[in-house]
């Protein structure tokens, strides 16, 4: 089969497009045949060598959809031509790969194979972010960077489902229109953004703020939140966060800060389904849509790694095998 293959870190033109041997999947594993892959920030992280793989070479990705193959011993529930979508395990950027079935979930017949490789990692991190570490609902005002982006477009929608006012920021006046048609109550430049969200909340403050940009948004950010609000980490686009002393959330007004990982709200089986359910159900409704705003063949990788990095995408890009 064919893989984009990593073999140094480095940028995007050290993503290799090769013939690559797969086995058999093993127990507990389940052989996939890709039929769109995800692209995420995180795939650069690995690709840089900002987060390390297992080893080297390596395969990078971390979602995708497609149909079974073959299963491996003591897996229950999937059987070849079975519809399926998985996330957090890397290797997804191949026409073929074998999944942990712990991350592993039918896909519903709704929803088509670029859908569902565009919104497991993006989706399930907006549900761990809006239903686990920051609970939304009608009466909040949430601020959310990069609101045209991938888990910007996302995010917005289902805040905005849960009766949140939405505040975004944007890089351009294009992401601010396309902000504003998926939700955003108010979107900003990032320029002064957190004298513009005082005004916008009467002096107070926002109730949460998404934060994916990292450096060059996180002083703001915390300016931006109302006393005992919740600044959240989850992505470092712009660089990382520099080391701070923990009395600045105090002065800035008792504030809370936190940075999870999705992988750890998966770890157990049951939250997989619970959460990827609770996704597919907010999709099937209508109150979320999926935009896969850009398609690009498997051996391109390295073109859209290029795209994703200099800020040219909106919404989600997905490859196809």
């Amino acid at each position: 089969m064919r893989a984009i293959r990593v073999h140094r870190h480095g940028g995007p033109e050290v993503l290799t497009y090769e013939e690559v041997g797969i086995g058999l999947p093993g127990p507990g594993e389940v052989l996939v045949r890709n039929r769109a892959i995800g692209l995420n920030f995180v795939d650069t992280y690995f690709r840089s060598g900002t987060y390390a793989p297992p080893r080297l070479p390596f395969i990078p990705g971390n979602e995708g959809a497609g149909e079974v193959v073959a299963v491996g011993e003591g897996v229950a529930g999937f059987a070849p031509g079975d519809r399926v979508a998985y996330v957090e395990t890397l290797g997804a950027y191949a026409e073929q790969r074998i999944v942990p079935g712990h991350f592993l979930v039918h896909l519903p017949d709704a929803i088509d194979f670029e859908t569902g490789a565009a919104m497991m990692l993006k989706g399930l991190t907006a549900q761990y972010l809006l239903r686990r570490t920051f609970k939304v609902g009608p009466g909040h005002t949430v601020l959310m960077h990069a609101a045209a982006g991938g888990v910007g477009l996302i995010l917005t929608q289902w805040a905005k489902h849960l009766g949140a006012t939405v505040i975004g920021t944007v890089g351009s006046p294009e992401k601010a229109a396309l902000a504003r048609a998926n939700g955003c109550d108010h979107v900003l430049d990032y320029r002064d953004f957190a004298v513009r969200v005082r005004e916008i909340t009467g002096g107070q403050g926002c109730d949460v703020v998404y934060d994916g940009v990292g450096r060059a948004t996180f002083e703001a950010s915390l300016d931006s939140l109302r006393p005992f609000g919740t600044f959240v980490s989850f992505g470092s686009a712009s660089g990382a966060i520099p080391p701070f002393d923990i009395t600045l959330l105090m002065q800035k007004g008792s504030l809370f800060a936190t940075w999870q990982l999705l992988f750890e709200h998966l770890r157990k089986r049951e939250d997989v389904l619970a959460m990827s359910q609770d996704l597919f159900d907010v999709v099937a409704s209508g109150a979320v849509t999926v935009p896969v705003h850009a398609r690009l063949p498997l051996a391109e990788a390295a073109e859209a790694h290029r795209r994703l990095e200099a800020r040219e995408t909106t919404g989600a890009t997905v490859l196809l095998p």
